[in-house]
């Protein structure tokens, strides 16, 4: 039901302050997306079907997991841990599986848990005939060789896409992430958190970069998935300059949050087109589309979900510059963040180093790492250089931390492999180019078999 009455401020900047938390309560969460594909004919699987999405999600309540449910179509699938905490999986506009991992501890827990699921998706996908691959974009079909899935939610962003950008459709289709979530204990340790997290975020592009072919092709770019965000709707996405400006706070967020435009509000679990209009008209009950009627703290919340910026505020910081890969990578990024944002010493060596970037390095550096990963520059700095530093900030956060698994290793070793691809300056990206005009002879379908899980 919708509110009689206007949302207070208060109510609006508590969407997100109320996430702020005692250090000792702090969690990390870990998201990735994956392409399906059908072992005969590579193609994207449809929703139905006997060896469809549907047909995983139902394979996939076999290991205790529920259906959860839009218009008569299962769309997802939750369960909840020892401790209460649940975990979702989830349909992109594309068919992409998507994790979204419950709120862990350690690292070695969200090791654990997204090894599971790989583990769960592999034996019900074997049966289906079915793979999955983690790459940041699409390797071989078209936008038009793409299923769409079932959810109301997408059918509004397909049509609006269109008029505020050329490759809105694409990242809806053909691009998959991994991300990584995670806590503050105030407004100031936001702030700080934010502004470090958003600077670094295109190294973290640069070290993740895994998408350098499009419809069978190089495609001219390390990350096509990062470059797809440069023109998918400039309201929406970026890097938030804002942020870096004096007095920032939830409050400079909830504005920037109000000046976005608007997808959808739901009502009576339907998706009702609100596309292009004002949450403050809404707030005044002068909503085109629903006139009369005030948001709810519901609306508010669908509302930030629909903001797609590089580091994004709910009532938790979401990470979200990296193209999706292999379980090692997606075990790597919560690390990354981890070591650098969860430790006092590591977040202000990490700050330091990039205190004086200014609004133009920002920008650039975004673009620039698309096409040239860790040989990009920035402030006199070659990116690979910076790379190897934030990662040696990360590995001494995670050993402050001292999270031990079982066999009594900390998480120091999650960020091996960044570790090599920062001291090497070799993206996963150019370790795909050099299979494609060596080993693989110009034959992008070698990627199934060879990076499949």
């Amino acid at each position: 039901m919708a509110e009689h009455e206007p949302l207070t401020r208060d109510a609006l900047l508590g969407a997100m302050s109320k996430g702020a938390k005692p250090k000792d309560q702090w969690r990390i969460g870990a998201e990735h997306e994956k392409f399906g594909f059908d072992r005969a004919t590579l193609r994207r699987p449809t929703y139905e079907g006997p060896n469809g999405i549907r047909a995983m999600l139902d394979g996939l309540q076999r290991f205790g997991w529920t259906p959860v449910e839009e218009g008569g179509h299962v769309i997802g699938l939750e369960r909840y841990n020892d401790e209460g905490f649940v975990a979702s999986v989830s349909l992109e506009p594309g068919g992409q599986f998507e994790l979204s991992g419950a709120p862990l501890k350690t690292i070695h827990d969200i090791c654990s848990e997204t090894g599971q699921h790989l583990l769960e998706v592999k034996q019900v996908a074997d049966q289906l005939n079915l793979g999955f691959l983690g790459l940041g974009f699409d390797p071989l079909w078209s936008r038009a060789d793409v299923p769409v899935m079932p959810k109301g939610r997408y059918e509004i962003m397909r049509a609006y896409m269109p008029k505020v950008g050329s490759l809105g459709l694409d990242m809806m289709l053909r691009t998959s992430t991994v991300q990584a979530n995670l806590d503050f204990d105030s407004e100031a340790d936001m702030v700080q958190k934010f502004r470090t997290s958003l600077a670094l975020q295109p190294i973290a592009t640069a070290l993740f970069a895994a998408s350098p072919f499009t419809e069978g092709k190089p495609n001219g770019f390390l990350t096509a998935r990062a470059n797809v965000w440069t023109d998918t709707d400039a309201d929406r996405t970026g890097m938030l300059n804002f942020v870096f400006e004096d007095g920032f706070g939830f409050e400079r967020y909830a504005d920037y949050a109000l000046d976005t435009p608007m997808y959808f509000a739901k009502r009576d679990g339907r998706y009702i087109d609100v596309s292009g209009q004002s949450f403050r008209d809404f707030q005044a009950g002068k909503l085109p589309a629903l006139p009369g009627e005030y948001p709810s703290i519901k609306d508010w919340n669908d509302h930030l979900t629909t903001l797609f910026p590089e580091v994004r505020l709910k009532a938790y910081l979401e990470m979200r510059g990296a193209d999706s890969g292999p379980w090692s990578r997606i075990c790597a990024l919560p690390a990354l963040w981890a070591g650098v944002l969860y430790d006092a010493p590591s977040l202000a060596a990490a700050w330091d180093m990039v205190k004086d970037w200014d609004v133009e390095d920002h920008e650039r550096l975004r673009r620039d790492v698309t096409r040239l990963g860790l040989k990009a520059q920035v402030a006199g700095r070659s990116v690979r250089d910076v790379a190897v530093d934030v990662v040696a900030i990360a590995r001494q956060g995670l050993k402050n931390r001292a999270c031990f698994s079982a066999g009594m290793v900390d998480e120091r070793g999650y960020l091996a492999e960044l570790e090599d691809i920062a001291d090497s300056g070799v993206t996963p990206a150019d370790r795909l180019l050099e299979l494609y005009h060596g080993a693989w002879q110009g034959d992008v379908k070698r990627v199934y078999a060879d990076f499949a899980y």
